[in-house]
């Protein structure tokens, strides 16, 4: 039996939901809202993208398509193959030129990291009074152009009129022309740069210490641990990202060492401070040879991207173990 509906009631007929992205529902809303968006943000980043294309990545692909040439900025490039890269890898000037960006790397990247994180630490240490004015003295040499910095420095030390070389000789030591001898000039360049550079590195490390919980430490002193073992299994396992991050910086500025060195001995003595970035200004800009010099400009970029790649591996892998 079935029940008839009452007279003059109003039924209402079925109606099907109107699908995703149909007519006027909320999924369609929100598309438009999402597309309005992605509208607006291209607008602001257009002219940041302009910028980038034109003065980045059109110098990248052209020096690309450079390194197959023999450009000279005169007259028409021929096309030469792989003949720059095989230069590369069997000139003399350039082998030299990577062992000497190497020695640099070598002293540079480990000093500068361990002395902007033992600074760190000691500029952390709530008992040290004045920390704020240390603070700020250990950063000020960032702040000056390398240039400046490396023409007060090679004065400092110059045998004839500098303070600091007047200074060590009155306590018996007697350094002679640093910047002039070819066992010594790497060294000097080379810390020179820690002294530099040591003061942004130290504030990194100091963002990272203060992310460490100090809950950490405290359990660990009643645990019955000691500063070093602290240090050892807290502190430099939570900073692995720091430190990464630090040494993939301070090895891309090694590897890209140009204008102290430049300043400070103009890649002497006898060659034994010209690094690769020299020898790529000296192969583009004096002997013209603008096609082998993009070509050592890529070899230079695919190591730095390698080495990167590694460190990171190797934190990578050491914060999965921690």
């Amino acid at each position: 039996m079935t029940t008839a509906p009452a007279a003059g009631s109003r039924t209402r007929a079925y109606r099907a939901p109107a699908p995703l992205g149909g007519r006027g529902g909320p999924v369609r809303q929100r598309t438009r809202t999402g597309s309005r968006r992605t509208r607006t943000a291209l607008a602001f980043l257009a002219p940041a993208l302009i910028i980038l294309a034109v003065f980045v990545v059109w110098p990248m692909v052209s020096a690309l398509q450079m390194s197959f040439t023999d450009a000279s900025g005169f007259g028409q490039a021929e096309w030469v193959g792989l003949d720059n890269y095989t230069r590369i890898f069997t000139d003399p000037d350039i082998r030299d030129a990577v062992v000497n960006t190497v020695v640099y790397a070598l002293i540079f990247t480990p000093t500068a990291v361990v002395v902007a994180l033992a600074l760190a630490l000691l500029l952390t240490n709530d008992r040290l009074p004045f920390r704020g004015l240390f603070r700020t003295s250990l950063f000020l040499p960032f702040i000056i152009s390398l240039a400046v910095a490396a023409l007060a420095w090679s004065y400092l030390i110059d045998p004839q009129v500098g303070l600091l070389h007047y200074w060590l000789r009155g306590l018996g030591i007697d350094l002679g022309n640093v910047l002039q001898d070819p066992t010594l000039a790497m060294p000097a360049v080379a810390l020179v740069a820690v002294w530099k550079n040591f003061g942004f590195y130290m504030v990194i490390f100091m963002a990272g210490l203060q992310e460490i919980p100090g809950s950490l430490y405290e359990a660990a002193k009643m645990d019955g641990a000691g500063a070093w073992s602290r240090f050892r299994h807290i502190t430099l396992p939570m900073l692995s990202n720091t430190t990464a991050f630090v040494l993939i910086f301070a090895m891309i500025a090694a590897l890209q060492a140009f204008d102290q060195i430049y300043v400070m001995t103009g890649g002497g003595p006898y060659g034994n401070t010209q690094t690769v970035v020299m020898e790529i200004y000296e192969s583009g800009f004096r002997k013209l040879e603008l096609g082998f010099a993009s070509a050592l400009s890529y070899v230079l970029l695919l190591a730095t991207l390698a080495l990167s790649i590694v460190q990171f591996v190797f934190f990578g892998r050491r914060e999965e173990e921690s």
